[in-house]
């Protein structure tokens, strides 16, 4: 937590788990206040053809980037879940990792 400041960019998505690691949907909230609520389906797909709801199991992570870029950096916060199933509901993510 000492390691957020005001302006970084919070970005949460999931991911296939067992396939490309490009996002399957995604969010992008300014940090704020904790916890983070977030919802993550079709309509925030990352593009029309790769759809969440096609994905048997996914995972969930959750970036703090400091320069606000899509991309990872160095220094960027991370945290992911377990594999999840489809409809997973009250997916709780502890950030407690920092990008090499």
């Amino acid at each position: 937590a000492g390691r957020v400041a005001a302006g970084d960019t919070v970005y949460v998505f999931a991911r296939a788990a067992d396939g490309p690691r490009m996002p399957l949907a995604i969010v992008r909230q300014p940090v704020g206040s904790w916890p983070l609520r977030f919802t993550l389906d079709d309509r925030s797909a990352m593009t029309p053809q790769s759809r969440l709801s096609a994905a048997r199991s996914v995972v969930v992570v959750a970036r703090i980037s400091r320069s606000g870029d899509a991309l990872p950096q160095r220094g960027d916060l991370i945290g992911e879940s377990a594999p999840l199933g489809p409809n997973a509901q009250g997916v709780r993510i502890v950030i407690d990792r920092v990008q090499p």
